[in-house]
């Protein structure tokens, strides 16, 4: 097994750089950090490029790790450099990008989140994560969603990503796969005027779009809609995060009667 204690060790720089969109689409491969994810990656049978640990998380899990990925011991000051963070878990695992692109047969049947220009990291992660709490089939980032594999998002969706279907696409297209499948496609607007979401029953097949935190619904896309769907508010606080949204949503399609 190979020591590595130098931040400017040339293996170091490339995990390093897979912080970045360029990095990764550069690499073909993302960061894992902490043993959670990897564990999860693990049993999902996802492409291992090399496991990279301090001297104490490798001798606790290098016995679970698959039989032939290269695996480096690292100092914690290059654990650190490789999290961008002080106090990172000291384990991580460089991992093969998927390629799946849009398929028709993927709107046959189950529920799916589509989500419209969704900016935040972590409210991108929350919302793939509820999604797979709430039984749905895949989730597609639209044109303008923060990148799936950024570290923040990996974080947020806790691996969830490797439970279901999680796509990059356009939008129109997927809306366009639903119709002529018969699916329901709603949309979720702050608008009193649309749909209240207590009338909508629960689905086995169809989907559900949220939209841009400051933004909402992007409206050429609201309007491709089965119908636009609206969370009447009981406080005083003008709008839900969009994550939050997304989950009462997701729970009640999946879970309404």
């Amino acid at each position: 097994m190979e020591r590595i204690l130098s931040k400017q060790n040339n293996k170091v720089k490339a995990w390093a750089k897979l912080a970045t969109k360029k990095g990764r689409l550069e690499q073909k491969t993302y960061l894992l950090d902490g043993w959670h994810l990897v564990q999860e990656a693990i049993n999902a049978n996802a492409k291992f490029h090399a496991i990279m640990a301090t001297e104490e998380q490798m001798a606790e899990h290098l016995p679970d790790v698959p039989h032939g990925v290269p695996a480096f011991e690292i100092s914690k000051e290059v654990a650190a450099h490789i999290a961008g963070s002080k106090t990172p878990q000291g384990i991580f695992a460089e991992v093969t990008l998927p390629e799946k692109t849009f398929d028709p047969n993927y709107v046959h049947d189950g529920l799916w989140l589509f989500l419209d220009a969704i900016q935040d990291p972590g409210n991108v992660g929350t919302l793939v994560r509820t999604a797979d709490a709430a039984g749905f089939k895949g989730v597609v980032l639209g044109e303008g969603t923060a990148d799936l594999y950024a570290p923040k998002v990996v974080r947020a969706m806790q691996g969830s990503n490797f439970h279901l279907e999680v796509l990059q696409g356009n939008l129109t297209d997927w809306i366009s796969a639903f119709k002529e499948n018969d699916l329901p496609v709603y949309g979720s607007e702050l608008n009193e005027e649309a749909k209240p979401y207590q009338d909508i029953h629960g689905l086995s097949a169809g989907a559900l779009i949220v939209g841009n935190e400051g933004q909402g619904l992007d409206p050429e896309l609201a309007k491709q809609t089965t119908a636009n769907l609206y969370i009447p508010l009981i406080g005083s606080a003008e709008s839900l995060n969009v994550a939050v949204a997304g989950g009462v949503l997701m729970f009640r399609l999946s879970l309404g009667n």
